[in-house]
């Protein structure tokens, strides 16, 4: 399969990239300098060939139902062990906020919805919150079963161990290096640290109940363009 990628830059270069199965994955790459400026229109071009080339990927529909154009991704939901554990991890290792907390007491459970936003944006009034909450993207849910902080058996399923599904979250930092040098001396644990592995600049660490993070730079990440 033939990729060819536009790049923005001082001139038009193209990448051409051959793909193999993903058994034995090689690539060879050829970049050829033009010296005709990237206008705007060129942006537009290379934007819609991006866009014609991820339309084309099978199963994907190039046309949502306008029904769905208001529906974000709001959250994505783990259960936790015990609440004081991970709200700590996620506050003070993360950097995330506590911006909601739902109690059930009839179901005994509790949910927490952490995210990174400011102080200042968080409503006071509970109901204000809770509506304003669910209309942030990307949030956290943690999920606490009351009394599973002290049952010597639980164990959450991180989805990385057999039978395999799900597989982490992802958290983009300004240096990948840097973050991980923190998380080493708050003494998190490592999936893969920077350079471990063939693919560099990017690590996974675990939070308290196993569940993975990627921890990326989205600059360092165009190498996998």
């Amino acid at each position: 399969m033939l990729v060819r990628s536009l790049l923005a830059s001082e001139s038009i270069a193209y990448r051409v990239a051959w793909a193999h199965p993903p058994c034995a994955r090689t690539a060879s790459f050829r970049r050829v300098e033009t010296t005709r400026p990237l206008g705007e229109s060129a942006f537009r071009v290379a934007a819609m060939g991006a866009q014609q080339d991820l339309e084309n990927v099978p199963g994907v529909d190039a046309q949502p139902d306008s029904a769905t154009k208001d529906f974000i991704f709001q959250q994505t939901m783990y259960r936790i062990k015990d609440p004081k554990r991970s709200l700590d991890f996620y506050t003070r290792v993360i950097g995330m906020r506590l911006i909601s907390k739902l109690d059930f007491p009839d179901s005994k459970f509790s949910l927490y919805f952490l995210g990174f936003h400011g102080a200042g944006n968080v409503p006071g009034d509970k109901a204000d919150r809770v509506e304003w909450m669910f209309q942030q993207p990307a949030t956290l849910e943690l999920t606490h079963n009351w009394g599973s902080e002290d049952d010597p058996n639980y164990k959450a399923h991180s989805g990385n161990e057999e039978p395999k599904g799900y597989g982490h979250i992802g958290l983009s930092v300004p240096d990948v290096y840097v973050a991980c040098e923190r998380f080493e001396k708050l003494g998190v644990e490592f999936v893969k640290k920077p350079d471990g592995g063939s693919m560099k600049g990017l690590a996974f660490i675990k939070d308290p109940d196993g569940y993975w993070i990627e921890v990326l730079n989205a600059k360092a990440s165009r190498q996998f363009a």
